[in-house]
């Protein structure tokens, strides 16, 4: 299939519509590619991304006597160092020079809200960072509460809102509701 002229419109699960032209990881014979972004001019982008927890509330009241540390502020070490590393764990993405990047996490009544921001002044976006961020971050939580409930659920891994580059700036249009809090 010829990727490269094929156009199509389609609604995602979160109702945004989508216009969706070229694929830019592919040539024209539909074969992966890394996107050369060398003829593009440095500017300044940001991505925020989220992901959340959910637990039972016993685990939750358990995360301050948790034996391997606090699991909220080792995660968001995870989360800082996996976005530094997103180019070695997701074959398409350039290596990117990171200006900012922090990880908070919220205890809620159901679980913990994780939120990712990323800042680079580059030639291609910091969304991927971003997401890799909140994923690890996601996950490390899990990997340090396992041991009391194996039934932990990420969920909601999304970005929330993007800015520069050619695209433009992005905003999610409507909030999923993670947490109560």
């Amino acid at each position: 299939m010829n990727m490269d002229k094929k156009r199509s419109i389609r609604q995602s699960a979160n109702g945004h519509i989508q216009r969706k032209g070229k694929l830019s990881h592919f040539d024209a014979n539909g074969r992966a590619q890394m996107v050369d972004v060398s003829g593009k001019k440095l500017s300044r982008r940001e991505a925020e991304a989220s992901a959340f927890v959910e637990m039972s509330a016993e685990v939750l009241r358990s995360l301050p006597q948790n034996p391997k540390g606090n699991p909220l502020e080792v995660a968001r070490f995870a989360g800082i160092s996996a976005a530094k590393r997103t180019s070695e764990l997701i074959p398409m993405c350039h290596p990117l020079p990171l200006s900012y990047i922090d990880v908070t996490t919220e205890v809620c009544e159901n679980g913990v809200q994780v939120n990712a921001q990323a800042a680079t002044n580059a030639q291609t976006g910091v969304e991927m960072e971003a997401l890799t961020a909140a994923a690890v971050a996601a996950l490390t939580i899990y990997d340090m509460c396992k041991a009391l409930d194996k039934g932990i659920v990420i969920r909601d891994v999304l970005l929330q809102r993007k800015s520069g580059g050619k695209s433009g700036d992005y905003r999610r249009k409507r909030t999923v509701t993670q947490g109560k809090k």
